[in-house]
């Protein structure tokens, strides 16, 4: 890796920044932007690495092939992060390049279809009121997250993958404990990875023979011309989806909850028309969203990050060949340039060129079902429970890669 010598920026440019309030994080991250398009920071873990502030610089690196993630599959580099990342992440799809990337991404939308999702909406509407009808019969307060944020997205993702009810529980379980980075030793993770390996291994070998109407069945008998998916490539695939499939969606809809909470006209307006204003709601969700909840806002987080296999320029920034970078979702949403008002929360704004889910050749792959999710959620959740209120502060998980949240109370 090329070593570049730390440097000083001018006042009012600090990259990273503690937590002020959101409106002076804005500020901070549009003189970041405009005083330069990246920073050189050392992370906790893997070393140097170049973050990305800009929107386009981040668009133009997503989508070009010379910045690659294989030093960090096959474990030659560490991934330069905030936090450690699980080994069993690098050999998902996430951290593949093309022509495998592509292959396995082709592969896998067959199997992930549009149509899917949207057959998947009814369904996911007529569990999220069951979930409310659930917390309105017990009382007329809740933690938002274990009663409603959490489960509406297990629910959808197990009936995605084919998860038969009464397992349900285990495999909630599992997910949480495969993105634990701080607080479960080695024995626990790998007697929980082992138990998931099986189980995903019995589930892959029955579809084959059986195949149903599910995300399993579908990987474990996808076909383009003559090409197939391997058990060993099935497998990374369904866990990249399950542990990824819940708990960011259920902070999504969290993060989106307490930004509609704490900007009353925004909230007027949604619930005036929810099932009308969810999509552009949920797109300003997440891009603004974690700045509109009330909360400080700290500047320094990263999608995961790539590996340069040539010197690059990167509008008037060198990258030399060996350099990690990564982007900023965060710094690309708030750079002044991108968008205008960058700095206001506005649920139906229509350009929303934000980078929350990333973009190009690694762009999300259950993004469709994230999406479909969140509005869901949030349209049902306000046209049910209208004078839903937070009685208490949210709780955050910072021990966890995905840092979810664990508390939300609330009353209605």
């Amino acid at each position: 890796m090329t070593q570049t010598p730390s440097r000083s920026y001018p006042p009012g440019t600090e990259y990273p920044f503690g937590p002020i309030p959101a409106h002076e994080a804005a500020e901070h991250y549009h003189r970041i932007a405009a005083d330069r398009p990246m920073s050189r920071m050392t992370m906790p873990y893997g070393g140097d690495v170049w973050i990305i502030h800009r929107n386009a610089v981040a668009r133009t690196m997503l989508s070009d092939a010379r910045f690659v993630r294989e030093p960090f599959r096959t474990g030659e580099r560490v991934v330069p992060y905030f936090v450690e990342f699980p080994d069993f992440l690098r050999s998902t799809i996430q951290f593949e390049d093309p022509p495998q990337h592509t292959r396995l991404r082709r592969l896998v939308q067959t199997a992930i279809s549009p149509k899917r999702v949207k057959a998947m909406r009814d369904s996911a509407r007529e569990f999220a009121n069951q979930l409310i009808d659930r917390m309105v019969a017990e009382g007329d307060s809740a933690n938002l997250v274990t009663e409603y944020n959490v489960p509406l997205p297990v629910q959808m993702l197990a009936n995605l993958l084919g998860v038969p009810p009464e397992d349900r529980a285990k495999f909630e379980s599992w997910s949480h404990a495969l993105l634990a980075v701080a607080n479960m030793d080695d024995q626990q993770r790998a007697q929980n990875m082992g138990e998931l390996y099986v189980y995903l291994m019995d589930m892959v070998a029955k579809r084959r023979g059986d195949p149903r109407d599910d995300l399993i069945s579908s990987l474990a008998n996808a076909r383009d011309k003559d090409d197939s998916l391997t058990d060993e490539e099935i497998l990374p695939i369904a866990m990249i989806l399950m542990v990824g499939g819940f708990d960011n969606t259920a902070n999504f809809i969290g993060t989106g909850v307490m930004a509609l909470l704490n900007s009353p006209a925004q909230l007027e307006l949604f619930r005036s028309d929810p099932d009308g204003l969810a999509p552009t709601a949920v797109e300003e969700v997440l891009r603004h969203g974690g700045f509109a909840t009330g909360a400080p806002v700290g500047g320094g987080g990263g999608l995961v990050p790539f590996v340069a296999t040539e010197d690059v320029e990167l509008d008037g920034q060198l990258v030399a060949k060996g350099d990690a970078l990564l982007v900023d979702p965060a710094a690309a949403s708030h750079d002044g340039i991108a968008l205008p008002d960058d700095d206001r929360f506005d649920i139906t704004r229509k350009d929303n060129p934000h980078l929350t889910l990333s973009y190009g050749l690694h762009h999300c792959l259950g993004a469709p079902l994230a999406r479909m999710e969140v509005q869901v959620a949030l349209s049902e959740l306000f046209k049910r429970l209208p004078a839903l209120r937070l009685t208490g502060d949210v709780v955050v998980d910072y021990d966890n890669l995905t840092r979810p949240i664990t508390q939300m109370p609330v009353a209605w």
